[in-house]
């Protein structure tokens, strides 16, 4: 039934059913909408999709009586009050002869995925981390500019996503599937706030189970990633490995490492919020080792700005996965990541019985649950500490403790 329009009853509308074809009641659900008109304003009212997506509509016929409907954007970006007011407007300026759909549609054909791409990486990459950025551009160079480059931004529909996804990940890569979702939604995102389109097609779409990775290198997997370092040809990657292991930073963090943001007397390195994942300034203690190299790397490359300078060019030192790969080959190292020395350095610092809030502070965890993942490191100090009140109580020598996880999961 129809009614006045508030934010609450949009809120509030039951979303329909999607669709099966005819005849196949096992067959893929179709999306299918609804549309709740207003009572106050004619032709106003407010689409409801089967993924739970709202947009405002205006119905309307054109001075040669065509009829036609014009999405005014989605709630709750707009809000119900704002929307009313501005199919009021656009029904004065039909009156008066105007086409709200004949400009937009020549603009929306104009403008294809390519140059949503194009304004993306102008407007919105350059405020996200380096590692961010390289990771976006990859996703967006290999997954969705091939398959979306040429089609116009407001034809794009929810199967086109879901097809990519789907395609993405039969090619055994389901992470890069969840990530080429997260690129293109915020891609739409901005698309709506830039008028390009009234909403995004990527909300409903599912996305692939994305297991954690839990990854640690043993004892006897560091001693033999250590010993192959000395020997590496390339010695600034060996470096970097090096520091990783060291510190426990992100990758991006080292690579981007700058010598203002390090303090060798103070034994201090103050991350910058521009280069931490959580976008906040951490400052954070470096090791005797850690110093030394630091030390022997500053004696080495003078003055420079970067810690691992790119060779030949302006800016840091970026590509380390051949080397990695060499590196792991040459170590027998098998089926780890380079984010995964972060994991071992917090796997040493919980077997060695630190608190999970030093850890976090150490890693820059700004949420408890983050640092979560480690808890069950704590098993091997926690047994060796019930052994030794065991053995006070029984009147017995503490048993010897033999780690459980064998240093990986």
């Amino acid at each position: 039934m129809s009614q006045k329009l508030s934010d609450k009853i949009v809120r509030n509308l039951e979303a329909p059913l999607p669709r099966r074809p005819i005849g196949d009641p096992l067959g893929t659900e179709r999306p299918t909408n609804r549309i709740e008109y207003d009572t106050e304003v004619k032709g106003f009212g407010v689409r409801v999709t089967s993924a739970g997506a709202r947009s405002f509509v205006l119905n309307y016929r054109t001075r040669g009586g065509q009829e036609r409907r014009y999405t005014i954007g989605a709630f709750p970006g707009w809000k119900t009050s704002s929307a009313r007011k501005e199919a009021e407007e656009w029904k004065r300026r039909i009156r008066n002869g105007e086409d709200p759909l004949a400009a937009l549609e020549a603009d929306r054909t104009a403008k294809t995925m390519a140059h949503l791409w194009e304004r993306f990486s102008d407007e919105h990459l350059p405020q996200l981390r380096p590692s961010t950025r390289q990771d976006y551009r990859a996703v967006a160079e290999k997954y969705i500019l091939p398959k979306l480059k040429d089609r116009p931004v407001a034809d794009v529909n929810f199967e086109d996503i879901d097809g990519l996804r789907r395609g993405v990940t039969k090619r055994g890569a389901p992470h890069q599937a969840n990530r080429s979702l997260a690129v293109l939604s915020k891609m739409f995102s901005l698309a709506i706030r830039w008028r390009w389109r009234p909403d995004n097609p990527v909300k409903g779409v599912q996305r692939n189970p994305d297991e954690k990775r839990h990854r640690y290198l043993s004892g006897d997997e560091v001693n033999r990633l250590t010993a192959v370092l000395a020997t590496h040809k390339d010695q600034q990657a060996a470096n970097i490995i090096r520091l990783l292991l060291l510190t426990g930073a992100r990758r991006g963090e080292v690579q981007a490492a700058r010598w203002a943001d390090i303090d060798l007397s103070a034994g201090t390195w103050t991350k910058p919020g521009a280069t931490t994942k959580q976008k906040t300034l951490h400052r954070v203690p470096l090791s005797a080792p850690a110093l030394q190299l630091l030390a022997d790397l500053r004696k080495a490359n003078g003055d420079g700005e970067f810690v691992f300078p790119s060779t030949g060019a302006k800016g840091h030192r970026v590509e380390l996965k051949k080397n990695w790969a060499a590196l792991c080959e040459a170590a027998d190292v098998q089926g780890a990541r380079m984010h995964d020395l972060r994991h071992t350095y917090a796997s040493i610092l919980a077997s060695s019985g630190l608190s999970l809030p030093i850890i976090g502070a150490l890693l820059g965890h700004t949420q408890p649950a983050t640092t979560a993942r480690y808890a069950h490191l704590f098993d091997d100090p926690l047994r060796a500490a019930t052994e030794r009140v065991g053995a006070f109580i029984g009147g017995h020598p503490a048993a010897d403790v033999a780690p459980t996880n064998g240093g990986s999961t």
